[in-house]
């Protein structure tokens, strides 16, 4: 049997900060009184775009975590990586709020840019056996 252990780890963390963020957008709704879409509403669609944009990256950067832990290839430092993409999810939703928090957004971008860009260097370097 296999146990992918950072693959395990990342995809739960992954659903908290999933959750998280959507109860972020809850709350944001109830005080806007916004039950359907953003209503118009700047916060709202904020929040909204913050859980958007983790599903639209977390998908890739699981799914390059579990192929190179397949391959044998990953290790603690994979864990790190993990690790760091998901405290620049929770950067780059705070940031969304903007103010003074607004910098987390474009830490938390640069973060998965990197991340991305990382795991697939670090997978065409399995797919070569270069690593």
């Amino acid at each position: 049997m296999i146990t992918l252990p950072v693959t395990l780890a990342a995809a739960a963390a992954a659903a908290i900060l999933n959750i998280w963020l959507s109860i972020r957008i809850g709350a944001v709704r109830r005080a806007a009184k916004v039950f359907v879409g953003d209503g118009g509403n700047e916060s709202v669609e904020r929040r909204m775009r913050a859980q958007l944009n983790f599903v639209e990256n977390t998908a890739f950067v699981l799914i390059l975590i579990a192929a190179i832990e397949l391959s044998g290839r990953g290790g603690t430092w994979l864990a790190y990586v993990a690790g760091l993409y998901m405290l620049g999810r929770v950067a780059h939703g705070f940031g969304m709020d903007g103010g003074s928090l607004s910098k987390g957004r474009f830490i938390g971008t640069i973060i998965t840019m990197l991340t991305q860009l990382g795991l697939a260097v670090a997978a065409t370097l399995v797919v070569l056996r270069v690593i």
